[in-house]
């Protein structure tokens, strides 16, 4: 990725902390006896519409993933798939999070984070429902393109929307749409194998179902794309942001002025924290798309029912309920993130290992386990929130650590796939899951380190 230029981005504009007294109030809002102005009628609702909006977003970034992966027996079999190209499927999302995603801070820019998100939703809406009409693999390939295209841009622009509406209440917010996030994902592999069943037995019927969620979805974007010209160029709340900026360095020296309205952006691409971000965000992506793919797949392999295999992966999932509220909150009190990353990949390096050792026996066991130590997500999602100063610094992060990561972990789905194929079994394909435990709790340290890439660059 190329250097960015010094140059403000007008898609969040950090406030401009040498003159408060200057600061334009945001319409709707009216100033309290103290220093921090107090929303008003329309900023209430405002903050209404996009707590909404971030919740059923975030529902609807990940069942595109994990209902397939609950059927991917059946529609491999109807598709005439190998398992090589089986493979190839379970690594399209990474592919699209990193080519799509990309292109976020662009589209943010241009249109507004609030209107690129509607596009988003819809995005998905229209690719969940034209997949289940695919005539081959190529159609299918193509529909799932389409709402993975989606959830790539929305995956960068929620930091930057919580960055945006809630500065203060980063760790909160984050937590909210995560656990979200994680119960949507949950539901989707849980509920789909029982849903197809109940609804005939047709995958098609069981994968079209998710697109009526993701039709919600698009809903409270809508009147916020209106506002995208007001808060496109105005932070939600200046002085806010200005305060939640040098709370969220946790005791980090803010030079005078870093947070003003003429701050430059930081030149990501030398920033060591951001690769060392990037990395964890790839490793840890890795595993979880590993874990939505071939999850139950590797149970009904080890003599585990079909829908047994679809609740044990929304065991997985649904551990990130409550860690991914806890977590997150949990990471902004403390100054260095190191010793999380540290406990959850134990967690997964454990939860592998049971599953080399006797799949069956232990699977609830190993899939609460693999469910933990997946709640890495949430926490990529907040340091990448706590290791730049500004909104600015936010969005150029975000898009950089999920796009190099996606990128990393392309070929891990992939190479499982092919393993299993080759090998006959699931013994090296979970070798090779295990051992990606070790360098994802390596650069995750190094990524939780007290610093921002403002510091660095």
């Amino acid at each position: 990725m190329p250097d960015e230029p010094k140059t403000l981005d007008p898609a969040v504009r950090p406030a401009r902390t040498s003159a408060p007294a200057a600061t334009t109030t945001p319409p709707g809002a009216a100033a309290t006896a103290g220093d921090s102005p107090a929303p008003g009628p329309a900023r209430r609702l405002t903050l209404g519409l996009v707590t909404v909006g971030l919740v059923l977003a975030a529902l609807n970034l990940r069942p595109a993933i994990t209902s397939l992966g609950a059927l991917l027996e059946e529609v491999s079999s109807d598709l005439h798939m190998s398992g090589t190209v089986a493979g190839v499927l379970t690594s399209v999302p990474p592919l699209c999070f990193a080519v799509f995603g990309i292109t976020a801070p662009r589209l943010a820019r241009r249109f507004g984070p609030a209107a690129v998100v509607c596009a988003g939703m819809a995005a998905i809406f229209a690719g969940l429902l034209l997949r289940p009409f695919a005539g081959g693999t190529a159609g299918f390939l193509a529909a799932s393109a389409l709402a993975l295209m989606g959830i790539a841009v929305s995956n960068v622009l929620m930091p930057v929307i919580v960055k945006r509406y809630f500065p203060e209440r980063i760790g909160s917010m984050t937590g909210l749409y995560s656990m979200a996030l994680a119960l949507g994902t949950s539901i989707a592999a849980a509920a789909t194998v029982p849903m197809t069943d109940a609804l005939g037995g047709d995958w098609r019927v069981g994968l079209g179902v998710w697109a009526a969620i993701a039709a919600l979805a698009v809903l409270p974007w809508i009147p916020l794309v209106r506002d995208r010209d007001r808060t496109a160029t105005t932070p939600a709340d200046p002085q806010a942001e200005a305060t939640a900026t040098s709370r969220a360095t946790a005791g980090a020296t803010v030079p005078p002025g870093a947070a003003g309205a003429t701050a430059a952006a930081p030149r990501i691409t030398r920033s060591r924290t951001a690769w060392a971000l990037g990395v964890f965000f790839g490793l840890q992506a890795t595993g979880a798309y590993i874990t939505m793919g071939w999850m139950p797949q590797i149970f009904r392999d080890a003599g585990v029912p079909a829908s047994t295999a679809g609740v044990l992966l929304a065991v997985t999932m649904v551990m990130g309920v409550p860690l991914a509220f806890v977590i997150p909150r949990l990471a902004t009190r403390m100054k260095n993130q190191g010793p999380i990353v540290v406990a959850l990949g134990l967690c997964g390096l454990t939860g592998y290992t049971g599953l080399f050792l006797a799949p069956s026996a232990g699977a609830w066991v190993w899939a609460v386990l693999l469910g933990i130590s997946n709640c890495s997500f949430p926490l990529a999602l907040t340091m990448i929130g706590m290791r730049s100063r500004t909104g600015a610094g936010v969005v150029r992060l975000s898009a950089f650590a999920q796009s190099v990561g996606y990128l990393i972990s392309i070929p891990g789905p992939l190479l499982v796939g092919v393993l299993y194929q080759h090998s006959g079994g699931w013994g090296l394909p979970i070798v090779l899951m295990g051992g990606l435990m070790i360098p994802q709790m390596i650069v995750g340290t190094l990524a939780g380190r007290d610093r921002t890439v403002e510091d660095e660059c």
